[in-house]
């Protein structure tokens, strides 16, 4: 028996498809895909992805040990998991450009913080006590024309 065409299929004309929203637990929501938040710290953008389960930790497809081979820098990028009582419960994909590597550091640190308060919103208080949420706002200040730097100035010769 052939299949019954309707007619507003047969004209070119969508049908209305109307979706029913079901409430689900954050929880629930991460095991489908990640959660993602974007850290920025001087001229540094860090987008990071939290995904449940796992512990692979990769900042620009490299494992965060060798891109960060200090180990302040290492603390200071898993610090917001292991504050919030996640310490090995995600894994954590991050893509980092601009600035150097501290700034780098603490812009991942932004995002992962972000991502971890989407996920579980009672982790804002602690992330927020130990400063995890603030964006620093200190930026390079510019060159100013006929100086050197932003405040340097060339030599001054009496006569």
């Amino acid at each position: 028996m052939p299949a019954v065409i309707p007619k507003e299929i047969k004209k070119g004309v969508k049908p209305k498809v109307t979706k029913k929203k079901t409430a689900v637990l954050p929880v629930e929501k991460a095991a489908e895909r990640f959660f993602e938040g974007v850290g920025r710290r001087k001229t540094s953008v860090a987008r990071s992805r939290l995904w449940l389960g796992g512990d692979s930790f990769l900042i620009n497809g490299i494992d965060y040990k060798k891109y960060f081979p200090s180990p302040i820098l290492q603390f200071l990028v898993k610090s917001p998991l292991a504050q919030s009582g996640f310490p090995g419960s995600f894994s954590v994909v991050a893509k980092v450009s601009g600035g150097g590597i501290n700034s780098q550091a603490t812009a991942i640190r932004l995002g992962i913080s972000r991502a971890l308060v989407k996920i579980n919103p009672e982790s804002y208080k602690v992330l927020r006590k130990l400063g995890f949420l603030t964006r620093d706002p200190r930026m390079r200040e510019r060159k100013k024309f006929g100086l050197k730097r932003a405040r340097k100035a060339p030599q001054w010769a009496k006569r």
